[in-house]
């Protein structure tokens, strides 16, 4: 016998029921014990005056009256009568379960599990309990239409009664004792069929953190597989790379001197870097890039840059150039769009190892790119590329040390999870003398307002951006269109300002022209979708106006109020929003809180769930069947650290304590390795 054994292995279970437990992601003994229960009923008895109104309970007591069957409508029953609770009587009922009038004899005592109406004294009965369960807690699972409750915990209790010399500890002994977890029989045997309150408890806190470890352990694994494999130290010039930071226009804050140390420290050492470097809007991930590549081109090695679009990649090309004009660096940008001619130069120059640096979008991994010898990528907005895509630019240069970069502040619990099998680096910092952005919340019926304090700042020479959910109009969603506002704000600014229109149904090249346009002031407002969201940068633009801004989440309309406040102005964003729910005016009330986006992600995440902040396929999230990484998050960060500790360990397989964690883990990676 073996926890891996198919669960067709215990009784009373048949091709049918077999189908029904895989339908239900039961396949093996070990999956029916890790199949946990949602809540628990509390059985134990209580009196009268100890429940509230509305609260399940179990009253224990006298039959008082005789129980009275009636019955009404098609075959619905009733029995009423009246059970001496104390000194209280309590009339209770039960509904269409005409054989509990069988259970009830007058005089005699009985246990009534129900839902207690504390006002008429009323009690609706669900069941009548057996005398030995009546201090129990009874677990409710999650079920299906072919496996019952009911069938589930016969499954589930002969499992434990069958395999439970088979239960071993997999969390190390030490670990168990400083954090005063159960033994993993008795953490089983608490989840399932716990005795009281206390005993669930612990048994779920054991299992919350036991799942984390486990979690942990795999991911820290897979990282140092990751790192091993290829991995190549770049020796660096450091004298080189301090004088260069002496050429920057300004001083690098705290966090960026930081994180660039994380970063070139990673360069130096043997193993493959995957590094995450995440900051908030204008916080300055840019010149960190350019201080990791310039480093790697002090190495006598290339770097390349890829950003989600061409006017990115424009954007960043002007940047750099900028930072690395007194320097002998040579940097070229390669987009999908560049005529056949300079595009065969640049290759054949990539080629001979004349391009330092290399800027572009997805046309970096195409098939014809061949570098001659690349030590560094850095991936612009990391999330918009996927893992094959990440894989594909290591396979072209020799698999050079990756570092991704995100403007979209992930909350902790995300970024060791989600994102755990790379390092992370924040930059939790803004530049000094960066004015913070002011946001004022606006009903519907304000629009006008600030439409009007946009033409103020028109008029003082700045621009704006008016953001829209939708394209076009629908006839279910009751949202402003861009096409609409566009024609509405011509008429309102003309004939003194031009109003430009930026939306997802334009070729890339007519969003970049648009683009352009705005950023050499041809237009002064810009109407648009969230097309506009990642990495633009217009520093005159001084307002954000985002209409119909609760049917954003959080994450986003932090991007959005990004696009304004780059330049020496103070800048502005208005979120015009009547939310027709909590969670709506939550949101809003939390932009106008707080400029800070990690604050605002956590938030996002709390109120909304990992799948809808990174979106369900992207967000990467495993589903814990216990445990909760977003309320849980020290239990997750604790287990993050005891794994840490495990794996730097030499020779940690060997350890006694770690015999059956090893063991366990060797055996079901695999399976880890494919999960999607």
């Amino acid at each position: 016998m073996q926890l891996n054994d198919s669960v067709a292995e215990l009784s009373g279970v048949g091709p049918k029921r077999l189908d029904g437990l895989h339908h239900l992601g039961i396949f093996t003994i070990e999956d029916l014990l890790s199949h946990f229960p949602l809540r628990y009923s509390d059985l134990a008895t209580k009196l009268p005056s100890e429940v509230g109104s509305g609260e399940k309970v179990t009253f224990k007591g006298l039959v008082s009256s005789e129980p009275v069957l009636s019955r009404y409508g098609y075959r619905k029953t009733r029995i009423n009568f009246r059970l001496l609770v104390e000194n209280e009587n309590i009339v209770v009922t039960f509904f269409n379960q005409p054989w509990v009038q069988e259970k009830l004899k007058l005089g005699e005592e009985v246990a009534i599990y129900g839902t207690y109406e504390q006002r008429r004294q009323t009690l609706m009965g669900i069941k009548i309990l057996a005398k030995d369960s009546m201090d129990e807690l009874q677990a409710t699972y999650p079920a299906s239409k072919e496996v019952t409750q009911k069938t589930l915990k016969a499954l589930i209790e002969q499992a434990l009664g069958k395999y439970k010399e088979l239960f071993v500890d997999l969390i190390p002994e030490p670990i168990r004792f400083r954090y005063r977890l159960l033994p993993r029989m008795e953490m089983l045997f608490g989840m399932h069929v716990p005795k009281n309150a206390i005993e669930a408890h612990a048994a779920r806190r054991t299992a919350s953190f036991e799942e984390f470890f486990l979690f942990q352990m795999r991911l820290q694994l897979l990282k140092m597989t990751d790192q091993s494999y290829h991995g190549r130290s770049i020796e660096f010039n450091n004298n080189k790379l301090k004088a260069f930071i002496q050429t920057l226009p300004f001083e690098l804050t705290a966090a960026q001197k930081k994180v660039v140390n994380e970063i070139v420290a990673d360069l130096r050492r043997p193993k493959h870097m995957n590094r995450l470097l995440q900051g908030d809007v204008g916080s300055g991930k840019t010149v960190v890039a350019a201080l990791a590549m310039y480093a790697a081109v002090s190495a006598g090695m290339q770097a390349a840059l890829m950003a989600p679009t061409e006017i990115l990649a424009q954007q960043h090309a002007k940047t750099l150039s900028q930072f690395f004009d007194v320097n002998d660096v040579r940097i070229e940008i390669l987009t999908g769009s560049m005529k056949a001619g300079p595009r065969r130069q640049i290759l054949a120059d990539l080629a001979n190892g004349d391009i330092d640096i290399l800027i572009g979008t997805h046309a970096l991994i195409q098939t014809d790119i061949a570098f001659h010898n690349l030590g560094l990528a850095v991936i612009d907005e990391q999330h918009r590329f996927g893992v094959k895509q990440r894989a594909k630019l290591r396979e072209i240069g020799m698999n050079p040390d990756i570092l991704a970069m995100t403007a979209t502040p992930i909350p902790r619990t995300l970024a060791i999870t989600a994102y755990g099998e790379m390092d992370v680096s924040v930059i939790d910092q803004l530049p000094s003398g960066r004015k913070p952005i002011k946001t004022q919340w606006l009903r519907n019926n304000e629009f006008e307002k600030a439409v009007s304090f946009i033409r103020k700042q028109l008029d003082e020479g700045a621009q704006a951006y008016v953001v829209t959910p939708l394209i076009e109009e629908s006839e279910t969603l009751d949202v402003q269109n861009a096409q609409a506002v566009y024609e509405d704000l011509m008429k309102y600014f003309a004939p003194q300002y031009q109003v430009g229109l930026l939306h997802g149904r334009l070729s890339n090249q007519e969003k970049d022209t648009v683009m352009e346009s705005f950023k050499r002031n041809e237009f002064q407002v810009l109407v648009a979708t969230t097309v506009i969201e990642v990495g633009v940068d217009v520093p005159n633009s001084t307002v954000m106006l985002i209409l119909d801004a609760d049917r954003f989440g959080l994450a986003q309309l932090h991007q959005l109020r990004g696009r304004v406040g780059r330049g020496q102005r103070q800048s502005y964003t208005f979120l015009i929003s009547d939310p027709k729910t909590q969670f709506g005016i939550e949101r809003m009330e939390a932009m106008t809180k707080t400029t800070n986006g990690f604050v605002l992600a956590q938030k996002d995440l709390e109120l909304r769930g990992s799948g809808d902040v990174l979106g369900n396929r992207q967000s990467g999230m495993p589903e814990f069947k216990v445990g909760d990484p977003v309320h849980d998050l020290i239990m997750m960060e604790t287990a993050q650290q005891e794994a840490l500790e495990i794996v730097n360990t030499p020779d940690w397989a060997d350890q006694p304590e770690n015999i059956m964690l090893s063991k366990f883990l060797s055996e079901t990676m695999e399976r880890y390795r494919n999960f999607d």
